[in-house]
């Protein structure tokens, strides 16, 4: 929420930029009562100065009575708000103020039929939903549905033609102050571009593939700290997260900006202010979420950090959200907004200390089932490829993007010309690392989505074309997950021309996912090449080795490398060496890892060649 003593020159002059919550106590939901309806009101109002509120009451059930009262208590709760606005703006004074909020208490269908075939109907739970059914097995319900729609007086309200009369009309506010065309209720008219920075200034120096290590998010961060600096006078770009900012190595933003924080501050607190474009201070993902989705529909922009396993806590939020997208597109006076952008970090294949708790990577199988015209899913296999995608989607408009990108230092592959080509198609042969051009056909294709498998999947290569120089490998790289996916499911998916010219029609492809392995089934469900043999993340893991992670879950390169030698039918003697020696590779691993609670230094120390041992 933004501090309200900021000004904005696109907000409401009545308010201007603050917010008046009203909490409707009917007191019941579907069967059950509302707990804060059962709360005494000495308690009620305790609990909410407590959330820092100062709770305003209109209580009561004679309409007329209630109508004067609210009136009367919106009018308290407004000056209050320009009071305290007014002493932050003429003083400068900071201090986070007890805000109005109003209580209204009511009873559950408040006058509609009192009851029903004996049954008390307004003030209980049965007021929910339908409170008086109206069917051939009820007629006798008819007159008192009548009885109920009358006492609401339309002949007062309308004339003969059924037009509201005139003097209600005019009662009507005008222009942008009408609730359905004020800007904020129609964001899109208040989105301005953000101001964005080189992404190509960042840029990790490749020399050749796999020559350096680099940490992505990182480089991200150092993106982002300048977003932020360059739309600080604009105030309409915002990191959120639930603390987990610098966790996910984002910290760099820090540089120019803070934390938000109205709560009291002490000597140790870092980067909390009264003012900040960061919001991570809460560790709660349904209120990053929600704090975003506002900011977004209200014309600003934004993106959302979690680690991976825990954003599955706003699934229903992002499915609400994503419908709204999609509905929106169909209404042509509706504006677009600003992306909901998720960076997803923190991942499956980086817990070697947190373990299984922390491994679920099914928040991609969740997002792919919504809308093909709103959802777009980026695995960047390296730091430029990260940057290129992000900044892609920060000027993307009414999309919902998921990016998954890596904290740990694993190797760059692509310098920032070949990173924007790559990411810009979305998927790609690496010619670099493929020795099929001659050919007329691979004999393999070795594919890969997501940073470690990418790093896996090139460890498997770069054994077999040493121990097996004649087997003809093509490798692919893929960034934007729905290029799998037909052109006709999905706006980015391949056509099955395209799809067959790099996957082939009928060589069996090995491919290395960062998440669910069926979800890659899903999306080439309908492709003419059924030889796919997909190796991800099968729910198995715990608190151990980066590399034995892989290794629990088939993703290691000894069992790709194994993979390979067991689909291609014509290896002979040279693949069943090979496969025997993964097959040591494996348990000389485990024994290793037991013993010195690392990795194989061979593991640890891998550099790319294409024509490497298992461990150089």
């Amino acid at each position: 929420m933004a501090t309200a003593w900021q000004s904005n020159k696109f907000l409401d002059p009545i308010t201007d930029g603050a917010v008046l919550p009203i909490l409707h106590l009917n007191g019941y939901k579907i069967s059950n009562p509302t707990v804060l309806a059962r709360i005494e009101h000495e308690e009620l109002e305790h609990f909410f100065q407590g959330c820092g509120w100062t709770p305003h009451f209109v209580e009561g059930d004679d309409p007329q009575t209630m109508h004067q009262l609210m009136a009367t208590t919106l009018e308290t709760a407004i000056e209050d708000i320009r009071q305290i606005q007014s002493n932050a703006r003429s003083n400068s004074d900071t201090t986070r103020p007890r805000w109005p909020m109003i209580v209204l208490r009511s009873p559950k269908g408040w006058t509609g039929p009192k009851v029903v075939d004996g049954l008390q109907i307004e003030g209980t739970f049965r007021a929910h939903q339908v409170p008086l059914l109206v069917d051939a097995d009820h007629p006798e319900h008819v007159k008192q549905l009548e009885s109920w729609m009358k006492s609401y007086k339309a002949e007062e309200l309308f004339d003969e033609n059924g037009r509201l009369m005139p003097e209600l009309a005019e009662l009507a506010p005008t222009g942008a102050r009408r609730m359905g065309a004020n800007p904020h209720a129609n964001g899109g008219v208040l989105l301005r571009d953000l101001r964005m920075p080189d992404f190509c200034a960042h840029a990790v120096k490749v020399p050749s593939p796999g020559a350096v290590d680099g940490q992505d998010t990182l480089v991200l961060g150092n993106f982002l700290r300048d977003v932020a600096k360059l739309n600080q006078d604009e105030r309409n770009f915002r990191v959120f997260g639930p603390d987990e900012t610098v966790s996910n190595l984002l910290g760099a933003v820090f540089e120019v900006t803070n934390r938000q924080w109205d709560a009291r501050r002490v000597n140790n607190d870092e980067f909390l202010a009264p003012a900040g474009r960061v919001l991570d201070s809460m560790l709660s993902e349904h209120q990053c979420e929600g704090w975003l989705e506002g900011y977004l529909l209200t014309g600003r922009h934004g993106l959302f950090n979690s680690y991976e396993a825990f954003i599955r806590i706003v699934d229903s939020m992002f499915s609400q959200h994503a419908k709204w997208l999609k509905v929106t597109l169909e209404l042509p006076w509706r504006r677009k907004i600003s992306s909901l952008n998720y960076l997803l970090a923190s991942h499956v294949w980086q817990q070697d200390h947190n373990g299984f708790t922390h491994q679920d990577p099914g928040f991609l199988d969740h997002v792919i089932n919504k809308k093909a015209d709103i959802v777009r899913v980026y695995l960047p296999p390296d730091a430029n490829c990260l940057l290129s995608v992000f900044d892609h989607c920060l000027r993307s408009r009414h999309y919902v993007n998921v990016v998954v990108a890596g904290k740990h230092a694993l190797p760059q592959w692509l310098s920032m010309d070949a990173a924007a080509v790559h990411c810009t198609q979305g998927i790609g042969i690496w010619q670099w690392a493929s020795n099929d051009q001659d050919a007329a056909d691979p004999d393999v294709v070795m594919a890969c989505c997501g940073d470690t498998p990418t790093l896996e999947i090139l460890a498997a290569v770069s054994i077999l074309r040493k121990h097996l120089p004649d087997l003809k490998i093509r490798v692919i790289n893929v960034v934007d997950l729905m290029k799998l996916q037909s052109s006709s499911e999905h706006p980015h998916g391949l056509s099955d021309a395209d799809y067959d010219s790099l996957f082939t029609k009928d060589k069996h492809i090995v491919f290395a996912f960062h998440g669910y392995p069926w979800l890659v089934h899903r999306l080439t469900y309908r492709r003419a090449n059924r030889n796919l043999h997909v190796r991800g993340y099968k729910e198995e893991g715990t608190i151990t080795t980066a590399f034995d992670m892989r290794v629990q879950n088939d993703l290691d390169r000894f069992h790709l490398v194994q993979d390979v030698v067991d689909r291609v039918p014509h290896l002979g003697s040279k693949g069943a060496y090979l496969k025997q020696t993964m097959q040591d590779k494996l348990i000389e691993h485990k024994h290793y890892i037991d013993k010195h609670g690392e990795d194989l230094a061979e593991i640890r120390n891998w550099k790319w060649s294409d024509t490497g041992s298992p461990g150089k």
